[in-house]
């Protein structure tokens, strides 16, 4: 099943050039997953203090692309020039569980989003990870199966934040909307789980 994920080599390549210059003036692979994740709690804690004004939903989607290249640009430059590290790839699986979780659940100040929804696509998406991860612990190999991969998740919830900020989803349809990008979040999890002990 395509997914967004699979677009990350023609990405990439459109990325490269910044990557080379971020290279030449020493910035690390890792200054620029902190630097991720700090822009990703700035953007949650807006939301929260807004109690999820429009501006502050509109900007969501904004702070998903803008962290989706930086996820991509610290990748290459740990690859590409050198500085690949286990600190740096603790830091990197971390801090992606990390930016999802301070970035979605703040959208629970909204009214008409349901809380349990919310929180269990979330905790989903921290176990769809994990198996990832635990997948490359078996057969070194990390999983990206989707179809509810990191990238498609921040374009549910990018899609999900200008709906909400424009007001386009009743409460019904609110809580469809998350039931459904859960359970695609289940199938990715068993994908993973299935393909990661093979």
């Amino acid at each position: 099943m395509l997914t967004i994920y699979d677009l990350k080599p023609k990405f990439q390549n459109l990325l490269r050039p910044i990557v080379v210059k971020l290279a030449d003036k020493g910035i690390s692979a890792n200054q620029v997953t902190w630097f991720a994740l700090l822009v990703s709690t700035s953007c949650g804690a807006l939301i929260y203090v807004s109690e999820g004004a429009m501006m502050s939903l509109l900007l969501l989607p904004i702070i998903l692309f803008l962290r989706m290249g930086l996820n991509a640009i610290d990748g290459m430059l740990a690859r590409e020039h050198n500085m690949q590290t286990k600190k740096g790839a603790m830091l990197n699986e971390m801090t992606d569980v990390i930016s999802d979780t301070v970035m979605y659940l703040p959208l629970i100040c909204t009214s008409i989003v349901s809380p349990v929804l919310l929180i269990t696509f979330v905790i989903i998406g921290i176990f769809t990870e994990m198996a990832g991860v635990v997948g490359k612990t078996i057969n070194n190999d990390r999983r990206y199966d989707g179809p509810m991969g990191k990238s498609d998740r921040a374009f549910t919830m990018g899609l999900f934040a200008i709906l909400l900020a424009f007001e386009q989803l009743s409460e019904t349809w609110i809580s469809v909307y998350l039931a459904v990008a859960a359970l695609l979040g289940l199938v990715t999890l068993y994908k993973r789980m299935h393909h990661g002990t093979k």
